[in-house]
């Protein structure tokens, strides 16, 4: 009967050594995992607050263009010179400004050459009433200028993007014209006729904020790699617990 417990106590023994190698390598996988997360996370912030710094710079050293006669670049300041076409006006839902809700209207301009070029003129208040917007457009020709934005990807939308006179966002399709736009792009009015109180801005997160965010991703980084360092030195030195021993006595 001793053959017996021995044997038993044996697998018992190798049965717990297995489970404790077993919740050593989950250990090192699940922090491990943390950490190249955040490694990684913060790295992707990092190259954000780079491209954030070129996009700035870009902006900052875009050209001035006058009735230009090719496509421009996007942040180029543009001044236009034309006639808009009021009847075609839409208006951009949801706009927020200083606290207030209302719309951006979006209204086509036609230049001496014929193209069409669209004009987002600023905020308009309406509050939360969903009554048909209006508002006043300039006669006869006029000159503007302002900054100029490339058509690009958009957020997925859910529904129809025109209802009535209101867009959800800014699409050139949602015109039906006798003539194309110039252009895949539109401008935000600074200066002119129609100018109304200016809402959108080139960048909404600086690089600063990107960075913050990348020394935040490494620090967590930084913290689970000192846990499980520390927590993989405690169960290396902690002895497995033996087992429990048998109660059976031999006949």
């Amino acid at each position: 009967m001793s053959i017996i417990h021995g044997s038993r106590k044996t697998s018992l023994s190798d049965r717990h050594g297995g489970l404790s190698a077993a919740r050593r390598m989950g250990w090192w996988g699940f922090w491990s995992c943390l950490v190249a997360l955040g490694l990684a996370l913060g790295l992707w912030q990092w190259e954000r607050a780079a491209d954030k710094r070129d996009y700035l710079a870009r902006l900052a050293a875009a050209p001035r263009i006058e009735s230009p006669i090719a496509a421009p670049p996007a942040g180029a300041q543009l001044v236009l010179t034309g006639e808009y076409l009021a009847e075609q006006t839409l208006f951009l839902d949801n706009r927020i400004h200083d606290g207030r809700l209302g719309v951006a209207p979006l209204t086509p301009l036609r230049d001496a050459e014929g193209r069409l070029w669209l004009i987002q003129r600023g905020f308009l208040p309406t509050g939360p009433s969903r009554e048909p917007p209006a508002v006043e457009t300039p006669t006869g020709v006029v000159t503007l200028a302002g900054r100029w934005q490339k058509a690009g990807a958009s957020a997925p939308l859910f529904g129809p993007n025109r209802e009535g006179s209101r867009v959800q966002r800014i699409d050139l399709s949602a015109w039906q014209l006798d003539t194309e736009f110039a252009y895949a792009g539109w401008l935000h009015l600074e200066q002119g006729p129609g100018h109304l109180a200016s809402w959108w801005q080139p960048s909404v997160v600086p690089p600063e904020r990107h960075l913050g965010y990348a020394v935040q991703w490494w620090g967590l980084a930084l913290a689970a790699l000192i846990f499980m360092l520390v927590g993989a030195r405690r169960q290396a030195r902690r002895p497995g617990s033996p087992p429990a021993p048998s109660k059976e006595t031999p006949r």
